[in-house]
C-alpha cells in the first residue's frame, strides 16, 4: 500500500517580498540585483519562471551577460535605460526604455542594461526559467579560476600582454 506524505502548504509558500528590497549599487558598476529565483523563493520550484529587481545608479550598468537557461523580459519601473543585445548574426538590437516600457531578450544572447537617465533606475526582469543562470562576459573571460591562458586572450583580442594583465587586475 502506498502511503502519501502530508505536506502543510500555507499562503507564505506562494509569497516573496524580495523585489521590494533595493539592491546595493555601491560598486564599480553601479548595479545591484535582488534575485527572485527558486533559490531565494522555493515556491517557484517546477513553475518555470522567476523575476529579479535590478537597481542601477546614475550611469550604472548591468554589464554584458547572458542567461543560458532563459529568455528575459525587461520592464522599466523608474528611470531611463538603454537595453540591448547582440544576435547570433552579430546584429545589435537596442532601445532606450522609460517607465512602463518593455524589451525582450532571447535565450542565451549577450545583453546589457545601462542607465542613461539623470537619476537611479529600477527594472523588473522576468525569466521563463526558475533558475536562468548568468554568464557575465567580463568575469568569464578575465576572472576565471584557473585563469584562461594569456596567449588565448591576447590572440583573441589582438592586443599585447599588458592590456590583458591590466584588464585582469580590475577583477582581482
Amino acid at each position: 500500500m502506498i502511503k502519501y506524505m502530508t505536506i502543510k502548504v500555507t499562503s507564505d509558500d506562494f509569497f516573496f517580498d524580495g523585489l521590494s528590497k533595493e539592491g546595493n549599487t555601491d560598486n564599480p558598476f553601479g548595479f545591484g540585483a535582488t534575485q527572485g529565483n527558486v533559490l531565494a523563493f522555493p515556491g517557484l520550484n517546477t513553475l518555470g519562471l522567476s523575476m529579479n529587481r535590478v537597481d542601477l545608479a546614475r550611469g550604472g550598468i548591468n554589464a554584458p551577460h547572458s542567461h543560458p537557461r532563459a529568455s528575459e523580459s525587461v520592464v522599466v519601473i523608474k528611470g531611463k535605460v538603454l537595453v540591448g543585445f547582440v544576435s547570433t548574426s552579430n546584429v545589435y538590437y537596442y532601445k532606450v526604455l522609460t517607465e512602463g516600457e518593455m524589451f525582450i531578450i532571447p535565450r542565451g544572447l549577450v545583453h546589457f542594461q545601462y542607465n542613461v537617465g539623470h537619476s537611479k533606475a529600477i527594472l523588473l526582469t522576468a525569466f521563463n526559467s526558475q533558475l536562468p543562470g548568468a554568464v557575465i562576459v567580463s568575469r568569464t573571460l578575465f576572472a576565471s579560476n584557473p585563469p584562461i591562458p594569456l596567449e588565448i586572450l591576447t590572440k583573441t583580442f589582438q592586443v599585447d600582454d599588458g592590456v590583458i594583465n591590466s584588464i585582469e587586475s580590475k577583477f582581482a
